[in-house]
């Protein structure tokens, strides 16, 4: 998988689905492979923002895929790409 932008939880949400559609997995497959209920699983991908940080970091994990911080680019002019 290519490097990917997320600027918003639900970016962050929608990487994550495509990343487990990738693998094969279902929510609840994914869910019971990291110890986790189906619904939290889909709140993950929906980009909820109540989430809690240490899921999210499981999820990263199951799925093969680590956070990246770094400073945001400028490149684009879309006032859209900004949040």
């Amino acid at each position: 998988m290519a490097d990917q932008i997320a600027r918003s939880e639900k970016q962050l949400g929608a990487i994550l689905r495509r990343a487990r559609k990738q693998a094969g997995l279902t929510q609840g497959t994914l869910g019971d492979h990291i110890h986790l209920r189906q619904g939290t699983v889909s709140r993950l991908e929906a980009g909820e923002p109540a989430v809690q940080l240490r899921t999210l970091m499981t999820a990263l994990s199951a799925l093969d895929l680590e956070l990246v911080v770094r400073p945001r680019s400028k490149a684009s002019d879309s006032i859209e790409d900004l949040f």
